[in-house]
């Protein structure tokens, strides 16, 4: 036992320390140091935008410090208990090893978040697909995971718009997570998810199939550059609709705003104001028009390289089964779980994890 112990705290201390080489923490806390001299710059919140991107990426080279740190303190604590050679010592550490290597390979992950918009925000859509009511459901289900997940890690959510189905559930809902790398540690989600369960609107209590669309785009900065004039859009005001209190639904304030030559269309309605709602529609629409880019001059890289097209875009990526048995199945990283009800709580992350890793290795395959 004392000589597996031996030989764990050795491979922990080696992908330790390999992320310390690949995050670079001596250049984290220098960039700590230049990003703490701008925020203290009188000036900065001039420009309130400007001010809010410094202080969260203060905050998120921080987070990387402390984490970093957080860990390589405790595993070297570990490791001197190990060396005392006390049996009591030596016990404790191996209770604590799970532990230590599920964060060592969290923090992993997050080394594997290197894509060009990677440490952005994420914008996420859902939308009811084939399924009728029970699908309308299963979109409302989707939001509640994904925002119960933002809940359990401390992130913050913004609803810009959902769409309630007659019935019940959601024809569609717009939601922000705001989180450093929100967006390269989701994007992994986007695809149709698809439920199976017996449905609780079907009097015969019979077995429904359903799926819902989740997509995934990042949030664009200014250095983005996505043009848009305004002889492009087209502008509708129109009464909110929904739960949001009597200012909202009395008041001519949602906003709907096209994009002629794409036809992409955005909504929004859980502001207060017309203006609010305008602003909201914008920053979803730059985040299509630049994922839109994106899809592009990937989709032209392939074709002048040859390269393989991405059969599974928009195809189902996960199930999730409530009956006849108790599963959560990934399709492409066959990571599975019984425990439906936590999965549906927000408890994703391993799915996630696997997902960032099953990403990274199919584009280093690619290239």
């Amino acid at each position: 036992m004392a000589a597996d112990i031996a030989e764990e705290l050795k491979n922990l201390d080696a992908t330790l320390t390999g992320i310390e080489t690949v995050l670079d923490v001596e250049g984290l806390r220098r960039r700590a140091e230049e990003l703490e001299r701008e925020a203290g710059d009188p000036d900065l919140w001039s420009d309130q935008e400007r001010a809010q991107a410094v202080t969260r990426r203060l905050s998120s080279v921080r987070g990387d410090i402390g984490r970093v740190e957080g860990l390589r303190r405790r595993l070297d604590d570990l490791i001197a208990a190990f060396d005392l050679g006390d049996d009591d010592l030596m016990a404790e550490a191996a209770d604590q090893l799970p532990a230590m290597s599920k964060d060592i390979s969290a923090l992993e992950v997050r080394t594997l978040l290197s894509g060009e918009f990677d440490e952005r925000d994420a914008i996420i859509q859902l939308s009811a697909g084939a399924g009728g009511v029970d699908a309308a459901d299963w979109t409302a289900m989707l939001l509640r995971m994904y925002t119960r997940w933002a809940e359990r890690h401390g992130y913050t959510t913004e609803v810009y718009d959902s769409s309630e189905a007659e019935e019940a559930g959601l024809k569609s809902a717009t939601f922000l997570i705001k989180a450093p790398y929100a967006y390269g540690t989701l994007r992994s989600e986007h695809g149709v998810h698809r439920l199976v369960r017996i449905s609780p609107f079907d009097n015969q209590n019979r077995r429904q199939t359903s799926f819902a669309g989740v997509e995934i785009t990042p949030v664009v900065e200014q250095s983005d550059h996505v043009d848009i004039d305004d002889k492009d859009l087209r502008i509708d005001i129109f009464r909110s609709s929904g739960p949001g209190g009597q200012g909202v639904n009395t008041t001519d304030s949602a906003v709907r705003i096209t994009h002629l030559p794409t036809n992409i269309v955005v909504t929004c309605q859980n502001e207060r104001s017309q203006l609010q709602n305008k602003a909201a529609a914008m920053v979803v629409l730059q985040a299509k028009l630049l994922e839109r880019r994106r899809a592009e001059e990937a989709a032209e890289k392939q074709r002048l390289t040859g390269g393989p097209q991405d059969v599974s875009f928009g195809s189902q990526i996960r199930n999730y089964v409530l009956h006849p048995y108790q599963m959560v199945k990934d399709l492409r990283t066959d990571v599975e779980t019984s425990n439906t009800g936590a999965v549906l709580d927000g408890e994703i992350d391993e799915f996630i994890d696997a997902e960032v890793r099953w990403r990274r290795s199919a584009e280093s395959s690619a290239n």
